[in-house]
């Protein structure tokens, strides 16, 4: 099997944290005191200074040229393509069923499906310290070649993901997957990016190569086929 993951770091952060918290503290106040007050102007400046807080992001800043702060939200950009011993209708009907995923994708807890194209993903975090759900919904599909699937808005981790199928020699299937995780942005995704750790892409690597394992039951792999990681 051949794959890479990466990470992204690029942002448009350029508000230091304290500052960020300060401008949080500032914007709740100032809407607080609108509803009293019913200060259309209050709402306006208390509702910037919660987009600069929880962005990290400030206009003013931007127009002065302030260099920008490494973006401590973390992105798993994974890629993968491997063989797979059997018939490519076979495995599109078995990846298809995402029900099917966490079988061989161990850093799933569940996917289910709940109608009209959507399921709701939970995902284990690494070291046992408990699961992260997102709702999302595929988006492309040519039944037998192609699957596409992203999150939906306002889930609490950004994930979306794509599989091709195509025929291969002797009766097989090449499989082309292409999986990313991102935190939002603002200080909640920090949090939740300490979940895409490295761990977490080594963890994607070797489910993908179980795929194969298990659609072949229990075969092993072919010579030469290793786990890859690019950071």
């Amino acid at each position: 099997m051949n794959n890479n993951s990466t990470s992204d770091h690029s942002s448009t952060v350029n508000v230091e944290k304290p500052e960020r918290l300060l401008s949080l503290l500032s914007g709740y106040l100032l809407l607080t005191s609108a509803i009293r007050s019913r200060s259309w102007l209050k709402v306006i400046a208390g509702g910037y200074m919660m987009y600069r807080g929880s962005t990290g992001h400030c206009f003013a800043y931007e127009a002065m040229k302030k260099p920008t702060l490494p973006d401590p939200v973390r992105n798993v950009n994974f890629r993968a393509t491997l063989l797979i011993n059997k018939p490519r209708n076979e495995v599109y009907a078995f990846w298809r069923k995402l029900e099917n995923l966490p079988l061989f994708m161990k850093h799933l807890e569940s996917v289910v499906d709940v109608g009209n194209g959507r399921s709701l993903w939970k995902a284990k975090i690494p070291g046992g310290l408990g699961t992260i759900g997102w709702d999302a919904e595929i988006v492309k599909e040519e039944e037998g070649k192609l699957l596409g699937w992203q999150s939906l808005p306002g889930s609490a981790i950004n994930n979306a993901g794509k599989v091709e199928f195509r025929d291969a020699a002797g009766n097989g299937t090449e499989l082309t997957v292409v999986i990313t995780y991102h935190a939002p942005l603002g200080l909640i995704g920090e949090g939740i990016s300490k979940f895409l750790s490295p761990v977490f892409e080594a963890l994607i690597a070797s489910d993908i190569d179980g795929f194969k394992e298990y659609m072949e039951q229990g075969t092993k792999k072919a010579q030469g086929e290793k786990i890859s990681l690019l950071q």
